[in-house]
């Protein structure tokens, strides 16, 4: 089955993206994505092949495909966990336990945003695991990982429940690293498009501690005065 799948990735690569996309992702000496290798498969292309080929994967050939060298292959696995995981063809439990033990493997930006809040927010925000693990990996000093435990809150954010996510932005203020800029400046912003005084109070406080990438991102969809006072830091 793994040779199927990727085999049928294979029948859907894009030359332009063979080129294009290690440079997209910084799979270059020194980026964030170095060592990383790619097919030149769109995403769309991938969903594709994962909704094709879900039902015939158990979780040990879903384990395989996490592992495997190919950007678009770990993705593909992914989004096959994430049909499992709506559609219950296999426990809940074991999609998630075979997800964390296989962080190492979703090692960059995209793979960590189509999966984390779908797949750990979603247990954890269910009742089915502590919040706990958040705080670890948002604790865990590996890029990736801190990654994981912010944009995971995404789910919760969507629920209207804001609280682990400003405590785990406020703990990123001081990041290092422009990705985690934009995963606090992005959670903040879904933050105020639901409930704009809540990301307001928290801006008011910490607004002046924040990279100004993580500003912009907060408050792209804030009225234009508002946002210049920001920008300006007149509050």
């Amino acid at each position: 089955m793994i040779d199927q799948i990727v085999k049928s990735l294979e029948l859907l690569i894009d030359e332009k993206k063979v080129e294009a996309l290690p440079k997209f992702f910084k799979a270059f000496p020194g980026g964030y994505g170095e060592g990383d290798h790619f097919l030149g498969v769109t995403v769309p292309n991938i969903r594709l092949v994962a909704k094709e080929a879900y039902l015939s994967c158990d979780i040990d050939v879903i384990q395989k495909l996490l592992t495997n060298k190919y950007h678009e292959v770990r993705m593909c696995a992914l989004i096959i966990m994430l049909h499992h995981y709506t559609k219950k063809q296999i426990p809940k439990d074991q999609i998630i336990e075979t997800y964390i033990h296989h962080l190492d493997y979703v090692n960059n930006w995209d793979l960590v945003d189509t999966s984390c809040y779908k797949l750990l927010g979603r247990h954890i925000y269910d009742g089915r695991m502590s919040s706990d693990i958040l705080f670890e990996l948002t604790k865990s000093g590996e890029l990736w990982r801190e990654r994981v435990s912010v944009v995971a809150t995404m789910y919760f954010i969507k629920k209207d429940d804001y609280d682990i996510a400003f405590k785990l932005c406020e703990y990123h203020l001081g990041h290092q690293h422009d990705l985690m800029h934009k995963a606090v400046g992005w959670m903040l912003k879904e933050i105020g498009k639901r409930n704009e005084e809540a990301e307001i109070k928290f801006l008011d406080e910490h607004y002046k501690k924040m990279s100004r990438t993580t500003l912009r991102y907060a408050i792209e969809k804030m009225d234009e005065r508002i946002r210049q006072s920001y920008l300006k830091g007149e509050i």
